[in-house]
């Protein structure tokens, strides 16, 4: 028999949809932020030569620069304002949380609820600006000395590095603004956007190869159903659970004794999302975006990292695998599950696993457990942005259709369908207790009127 969110989960409609204002409301500004982002990476850094520019990115589209671009948003082949796109702020983020498992001082903030809270992403926001500049003014001196500016100097450098950073800090306060305001996670959000945005020519590019005897029609069906196939495994293992039996005894409360009941623990396969593979990417992209744009000019370091660390390279396949399976395990640790304070709350709710005793034990389990879980998890993870990656790099394949970028749009698909679900079943909920309170002061109005008629009668 069907529970009765599940019930009412069947039951929505566009009807139940158009009467819930503030989840409407909360779209619509999602939608308004989204298209100012989209509005930004057309607005050019002053002093660009926008021909040097196009020509320069066309040969670099299937190197690093076709990464850049698919994180960006097209932005970095624009040169927009918002070039350095969101990375620097998730960069940043990587290093606090490293640090806070590391540095008693900050693990300790982390405990101390909103306030540490708070006080932790006043430092990711102090490291965004830190990263950006950096990144913005290697930028600059980068775009110079690939002969991409107009008039290169101080002046561009300092107009260059304002621009950017300032764009960075105003794409991370329109995801904060979209997480607390609007609907889903906004930082991912900006990333889903970006990418949705610059499919339809990517489409246009591939078929256009195919057209011109580029690419055969074969490898053109073979790299459709393999984005398909993939999808449909993304949205298999996103949905896959492990259940946990929690059994709550029999209690008294006052007078009252309230029979023991049962229930799950559901653990997500992949707990952690589509998180790690952002992180991973990010770290791929800081060692080599300060040496895309040096034209050629280039130290040996730098040289050596592209040589090696480029696109469907076998050491930049190791390392992403690497960077997928280690930070699905630590931010999964950290953020998405942490079975202290699991163990924790079951425990103040009298609930247990069969088996196994309540506090240190419980959280001794979980973590084996979803260690177990995690090794199917990352595997998944790794296979789904490695393997494409390899096909693509095989075929001059566009990043699009990249597992990263279909693991991306796929996430954050379904974690935005969640919540606007959420949404609607709370809305339902509150029309639901509306009802209620109505009927009830009817009824007492009713009761208080024949009460009164009796007590005339009476007299």
């Amino acid at each position: 028999m069907a529970s009765a969110a599940e019930q009412m989960a069947a039951n929505m409609s566009w009807g139940a949809f158009g009467k819930a204002t503030e989840l409407r409301s909360r779209i619509l500004f999602t939608l308004a932020l989204l298209c100012v982002y989209r509005l930004g990476t057309y607005i050019p850094v002053p002093g660009i030569d926008g021909a040097e520019l196009r020509a320069f990115m066309d040969q670099a589209a299937t190197g690093i620069g076709g990464i850049l671009n698919m994180f960006t948003g097209g932005a970095i082949s624009r040169m927009g304002i918002f070039a350095l796109g969101i990375m620097p702020y998730i960069s940043a983020s990587i290093i606090v949380q490293l640090m806070t498992a590391m540095v008693p001082q900050l693990e300790q903030l982390k405990k101390e609820g909103e306030q540490g809270r708070k006080k932790i992403n006043q430092y990711t926001r102090y490291g965004t600006v830190f990263l950006a500049t950096f990144q913005a003014y290697g930028l600059a001196v980068s775009l110079e000395a690939g002969g991409l500016v107009t008039d290169p100097g101080w002046f561009f450098r300092t107009a260059c590095v304002i621009t950017l950073v300032g764009g960075t800090m105003f794409l991370m306060w329109l995801g904060e603004q979209i997480t607390q305001r609007g609907i889903g996670n906004g930082i991912s959000l900006i990333i889903f956007v970006g990418i949705i945005a610059e499919v339809p020519a990517a489409l246009a590019q591939f078929f256009a190869s195919g057209r011109s005897g580029a690419t055969s029609p074969a490898v053109i069906i073979g790299i459709i159903l393999m984005v398909i196939a993939v999808i449909a495994f993304v949205v298999f293992m996103e949905r896959s659970l492990r259940k946990i039996h929690i059994q709550y005894p029999r209690r008294q409360v006052g007078m009252k004794v309230y029979d023991g009941g049962s229930s799950h623990l559901p653990i997500k396969v992949n707990p952690a999302g589509v998180i790690p593979a952002i992180f991973a990417s990010s770290l791929l992209l800081l060692p080599t975006t300060l040496a895309t744009f040096s034209g050629g000019q280039s130290g040996p370091v730098m040289s050596t990292i592209l040589a090696y660390f480029g696109p469907g390279q076998p050491l930049y396949l190791l390392f992403f695998g690497g960077m997928i399976v280690f930070f699905t395990y630590f931010y999964t640790a950290n953020v998405a599950f942490k079975s202290e304070d699991v163990a924790e709350n079951l425990k103040n709710q009298s609930g247990f696993i069969p088996g196994v005793r309540p506090g240190k034990r419980t959280e001794e389990y979980l973590d084996y457990v979803v260690a177990r879980i995690l090794v199917l998890g990352s595997a998944y993870l790794a296979a789904v942005c490695l393997l494409p990656e390899i096909v693509r790099a095989q075929f001059a394949v566009p990043f699009y259709f990249g597992g990263t970028s279909v693991l991306i749009v796929v996430s954050v698909t379904m974690d935005t369908i969640q919540q606007v679900q959420s949404h609607m079943l709370a809305h339902q909920y509150e029309g639901l207790i509306e009802k209620s309170q109505l009927r009830g002061k009817k009824r007492g109005g009713k009761g208080s009127k024949a009460g009164t008629a009796r007590g005339r009668a009476r007299r």
